[in-house]
C-alpha cells in the first residue's frame, strides 16, 4: 500500500482515526519506559488530593497513542521522508484511565521545497476524548515525497 504523495494532500481536508481506550497498563508501562514516575501518573492516593482526582496519562503517552492511531490510516506508507517536528503542542485537558481517545488531523499548509522530489505538509493535530473534548492540539510538519 502506498500513502498519499505531497500533491495528493489538500488544504482543509481532515482525516479521523479509530478510537482507543487508555488503560492503567498503558500509563504504568509508559512510566517504566520513560522513567517519568511523577505521582500524577502513578500514585492514586496522591492524585485523590489533586484537581484531577485520579491518575492522569502522561502527555507524551497520549501523543504516542494518537500517532499510532493515525499511522493505522496508512496515509504515509512509502511517502513519508521525515517528521520535521511540532510548531506547537498543547495539553488542553487531562486524559484519565478509561478515557477513549481518537485523533483528527487537518491539512493547513502545503509548501514546495527547493528539491522537486519533495514538499512540506503542515497539519493541525487534535486528540479528542469520548466527550468530544480536545485534550491535545498541535501543528506538525512532515516532509513528503512528490510524485516523480
Amino acid at each position: 500500500m502506498v500513502g498519499l504523495f505531497w500533491e495528493e494532500w489538500e488544504v482543509g481536508k481532515s482525516f479521523i482515526s479509530s478510537a482507543r481506550t487508555v488503560t492503567e497498563t498503558d500509563i504504568v508501562m509508559f512510566a517504566g519506559i520513560s522513567g517519568d514516575y511523577n505521582p500524577l501518573h502513578i500514585n492514586e492516593e496522591y492524585c485523590k488530593k489533586t484537581q484531577f482526582g485520579t491518575r492522569i496519562a502522561h502527555g507524551p503517552l497520549v501523543y504516542a497513542i494518537a500517532a499510532g492511531l493515525l499511522f493505522q490510516l496508512h496515509l504515509y506508507d512509502d511517502t513519508l521522508i521525515a517528521f520535521l517536528g511540532f510548531e506547537s503542542l498543547r495539553f488542553t485537558k487531562p486524559v484519565k484511565i478509561g478515557d477513549t481517545i481518537h485523533a483528527m488531523v487537518t491539512v493547513t499548509e502545503l509548501t514546495e521545497t527547493s528539491k522537486t522530489d519533495r514538499g512540506v505538509m503542515k497539519r493541525l493535530l487534535q486528540v479528542i476524548n469520548q466527550d468530544g473534548d480536545v485534550v491535545q492540539e498541535g501543528v506538525q510538519a512532515f516532509l513528503l515525497h512528490r510524485k516523480s
